[in-house]
């Protein structure tokens, strides 16, 4: 069967073409999230190679985060509407295109652009690897075919600080981005080969929401400048200008959305006060974890003396616990309820961010930086996949779909959020990111504030979570199949949908709404 062919009831994942099609989403998946746990421990290399200041690194990571949070939501529509496998190559082309335009930038201007270029490609390839797997496989084989999705871009996760620490410490951080090249081109081959098209045929011509896509973007651009603005001591007015440019993009964009029959962001979601509590929750968890893993390997570098891929494996044990643990805390959060995860989970991963108060100059790797690590992780294991069933449970099963992609924005715009503001609220900007006192210092105000956090998500837990009135609708969905948080684009399963069938995709649930 050709790749243009339709699937009819969908391939069998025993069948070798079954197989490609998995292996050619799993490289597509894997080449955004290496990259994006592979970043943040460059930051120091590529400052001092581009004699960067910190307010340009972080624009290194905000650009790739700012067209990614604004665009995710929109990319999904676009692959429902010309052809999933159409817009994964597009997503795919235009991601390794600006991961080149990154490896040879001539100074940090490009850098950014390419960076910014680089999100547009994510925001199109990350939704499309997943609508894939549910488009193209057998209802029966479904559940094992994303269980195999969710694993192995998990896996691919835990490598990141493998490969990305060898290329920086080896050839170079420019091949970080460069070595998309190769991988990007074998995504190609393999999509055009042997991946069938599909979409959503009942979506029409309807336009796409591209005035509340740009005005998203401008309203996070403008917060972003303004924080990394203020945090390099910018003026009055560099700060004010992007201030009131976010706030009227805001406001129109509430407007926008209000009135248009098709939004991008349906606000009528955000009438539940459990969907609105559990976001904000998102919103808190998620910039601690940024906040921590942005700042956790500049500190090792610069602090601590360690190279890159000591940085990068200083991490893992994260990964290894969410992939191992994260399945097991949704089985039990539908026995007990989503508040006792949501309220210990955050309490266990501030724990092990006030550990990080103990990593300083002299500390080693098993006193001092693990057991920081592997406590966090164990907190991050417990909250994980009950907060993604809080959130399925909080709206209709009709729109869990969507409460799922919003909720996977929120994640990312908390991101970029705690980047461009973590430097301001901790003091450090300009080039004392290579000053190892000035870093030390800095990195122990961010782990109060990333215990601060963790603390918030789980005081809001304990006052808007009702274990009994959610209990039942919990034990009614089927186990998580994300295990791990890198792999945040997973959409969970909704509520009674059968076991191992992931949720329809934002789009299509419209699509039936309408």
């Amino acid at each position: 069967m050709s790749a243009s062919e339709p699937a009819g009831d969908g391939l069998r994942l025993s069948s070798a073409h079954g197989r490609w099609v998995l292996t050619c989403v799993v490289l597509a998946s894997g080449m955004a999230m290496v990259d994006g746990t592979v970043v943040n421990v460059a930051l120091p290399r590529m400052g001092r190679d581009l004699g960067a200041s910190l307010s340009t690194l972080q624009w290194v990571v905000n650009a790739y985060m700012l067209t990614l949070s604004a665009l995710l939501l929109w990319g999904g529509a676009i692959g429902d509407r010309i052809g999933r496998r159409r817009a994964l190559m597009l997503g795919v082309a235009w991601f390794t295109a600006a991961s080149v335009l990154c490896g040879v930038a001539p100074d940090e201007g490009v850098l950014i652009a390419a960076r910014g270029l680089q999100g547009i490609g994510g925001a199109l390839l990350t939704p499309g690897s997943l609508a894939l797997v549910r488009a193209s496989f057998h209802p029966d084989d479904q559940s094992r075919a994303v269980g195999a999705w969710s694993g192995l871009t998990g896996v691919a996760g835990a490598l990141g600080p493998f490969l990305g620490g060898w290329l920086i410490d080896g050839p170079g951080w420019r091949w970080i981005f460069l070595i998309n090249v190769p991988l990007g081109a074998l995504v190609l081959l393999l999509a055009v080969r042997f991946v069938p098209e599909s979409r959503d045929t009942a979506l029409g011509g309807r336009p796409f929401d591209v005035l509340g896509a740009v005005l998203a973007a401008v309203l996070l651009g403008g917060v972003s400048y303004a924080l990394i603005g203020a945090s390099a001591h910018g003026s009055p007015l560099r700060v004010g200008i992007p201030v009131v440019i976010a706030l009227a993009a805001g406001a129109a964009f509430l407007l926008v959305e209000r009135r248009r029959a098709n939004p991008m962001l349906p606000l009528s979601l955000f009438r539940s006060r459990l969907f609105s509590a559990t976001n904000g929750m998102t919103l808190c968890l998620y910039a601690a974890i940024g906040g921590a893993l942005f700042i956790l390997p500049v500190q090792l570098q610069t602090t601590l003396g360690y190279d890159a891929l000591e940085a990068g494996l200083a991490t893992l044990p994260i990964t290894v616990l969410m992939l191992l643990l994260s399945a097991r805390a949704g089985a039990l959060a539908r026995r007990t309820g989503p508040a006792p995860p949501l309220i210990t989970g955050p309490l266990v991963a501030g724990a092990g961010a006030l550990l990080m108060l103990r990593i300083g100059p002299d500390s080693g790797y098993a006193a001092d930086v693990l057991p920081a690590v592997v406590v966090m992780g164990l907190g991050m294991s417990i909250f994980v996949a009950p907060l993604t069933a809080t959130v399925l449970a909080s709206v209709d099963a009709a729109r869990a779909g969507l409460a799922s992609g919003v909720n996977n924005t929120a994640a990312r715009v908390a991101q970029l959020l705690v980047v461009a503001a973590l430097p301001l609220l901790v003091g450090l900007s300009g080039d004392a990111y290579t000053s190892p006192d000035a870093v030390d210092r800095s990195f122990h105000r961010a782990a109060v504030v990333t215990a601060v956090l963790f603390l918030a998500s789980s005081c809001a837990a304990a006052l808007f979570l009702r274990p009994r009135s959610l209990r039942p609708r919990l034990k009614r969905a089927p186990k998580p199949l994300c295990r791990s948080y890198l792999a945040v684009n997973c959409p969970p399963l909704e509520p009674g949908s059968r076991a191992g069938q992931a949720a329809p995709s934002p789009q299509e649930r419209g699509a039936k709404e309408q």
